[in-house]
């Protein structure tokens, strides 16, 4: 009995034994196991990292290319806004310009008339003004008058010379010029030293100083003046030509009449 009771226990031993070999490879395998899927799941979220990484790294990259492209277009805008201001301006301007166009030859059937006159009338202010340089005032007149008939010599030309022409009368009238000239003296023609003071006096003197006179513009004629005048005339002369320091001269000067 006693011999039966021990086999049974060792049998029980070994039993137990096989059961703790066998618990020992199966927990040896499932930590084989859980090593290889924790290992496959590293790798696959590591390669999962790499793509989110990938797509991050590319979406920051559109990001910024889209932040690029919308600058572009708010400068587009802008440049399209000042665009349309200066077409609509463009548009305006050539509306008032085609409105001109139409009235271009209206205008210059009234400019040209308007030009005659104003030749005709600087022509006639010439011939009744003092006479100095008359050679050169008349030269000019006469080219007036050849370019008014001339076809090739557009309108605005002829208008913009007619005014040179009234602005260089205009500034005979504060200028100061001494030039030679030839006069008539008691039938005979003379050779004097003119002196044009503005238009206040035109006086002359011959080269000898010994004749000395003025333009009376009422008489249309020469008066020969008396010798205090003599030497006022010279030192007005010389002072013109810039012999002399400029200084008070006496020259005869016309009453102012009614």
């Amino acid at each position: 009995m006693k011999e039966r009771q021990i086999r049974l226990g060792l049998a029980t031993l070994a039993l137990c034994t096989v059961s703790i070999i066998n618990f020992g490879e199966l927990q040896a395998q499932s930590l084989d196991e859980v090593l290889g899927v924790r290992a496959v799941t590293t790798e696959a979220g590591r390669k999962s990292q790499t793509k989110i990484d990938e797509v991050t790294e590319d979406t920051r990259s559109l990001l910024s290319q889209y932040k690029q492209v919308m600058k572009v277009v708010d400068g587009l805008k802008i440049y399209n806004k000042q665009q349309r201001r200066l077409i609509k301006n463009q548009n305006q301007e050539m509306t008032e310009l085609d409105s001109s166009i139409d009235n271009v030859t209206v205008i210059e059937r009234q400019i040209g008339p308007l030009i005659e006159r104003m030749i005709d009338n600087l022509d006639k202010f010439v011939s009744l003004d003092v006479p100095f340089l008359m050679a050169e005032r008349t030269e000019r007149l006469e080219f007036l008058h050849e370019t008014l008939d001339r076809a090739d010599v557009s309108v605005a030309e002829k208008f913009s010379q007619v005014l040179q022409a009234y602005q260089v009368e205009n500034t005979y009238g504060s200028t100061i010029e001494a030039y030679t000239d030839v006069i008539e003296l008691d039938g005979k023609s003379r050779q004097v030293d003119m002196l044009k003071w503005g238009r206040v006096s035109l006086v002359f003197q011959t080269p000898d100083g010994e004749t000395t006179g003025a333009w009376n513009n009422n008489s249309r004629q020469w008066d020969i003046l008396g010798d205090e005048f003599r030497l006022g005339v010279r030192d007005g002369i010389r002072i013109a030509r810039k012999t002399q320091t400029a200084d008070l001269v006496k020259l005869p000067v016309a009453a102012a009449g009614e």
